[in-house]
């Protein structure tokens, strides 16, 4: 395990064991889902944040994987013109749209494959498969609210 590797599983670790175990579990299949991501990391003072994207800047972002003390998010960056005939997404922002995730099993819902698609379709710039992945610490907040739910 590289030094960013570790770093983000020491940020995981401060978590409970079920949602630092579903959060693993999350990011593992969206780097699997995702070749060629380059994926930053933001530990900020609400929850930790995994995005994955094209580039190393934020505005590259497709999908974020947020960490609370009690739940895993999925984020979808440009999520505000998704086609949801489920109503699974979440959100009054100009732009993203999240779904709560209910188990690493979610990931797996056809409904939010299809999401995820329609994501990745607009994605600009489109995630390459063809490079190569890498993980990138961005930022670390001084100041967190506790990871463990309290």
């Amino acid at each position: 395990m590289d030094g960013a590797e570790t770093r983000l599983e020491g940020f995981i670790a401060k978590y409970a064991d079920a949602t630092a175990i579903q959060a693993r579990l999350a990011i593992a299949e969206m780097r699997r889902r995702l070749p060629g991501a380059i994926i930053l990391v933001y530990d900020n003072y609400n929850a930790l944040a995994v995005g994955f994207g094209a580039t190393d800047k934020q505005a590259g972002l497709v999908f974020s994987i947020a960490v609370y003390p009690r739940w895993v998010s999925l984020f979808f960056a440009r999520g505000i013109g998704l086609n949801d005939p489920d109503g699974l997404l979440r959100g009054e922002g100009s732009r993203v749209r999240h779904i709560v995730l209910e188990g690493s099993q979610s990931l797996d819902d056809p409904r939010v494959r299809a999401l995820m698609d329609q994501a990745l379709t607009r994605a600009d710039p489109p995630i390459d498969a063809r490079q190569p992945s890498r993980l990138i610490i961005q930022s670390v907040s001084a100041k967190q609210r506790p990871r463990r739910a309290g």
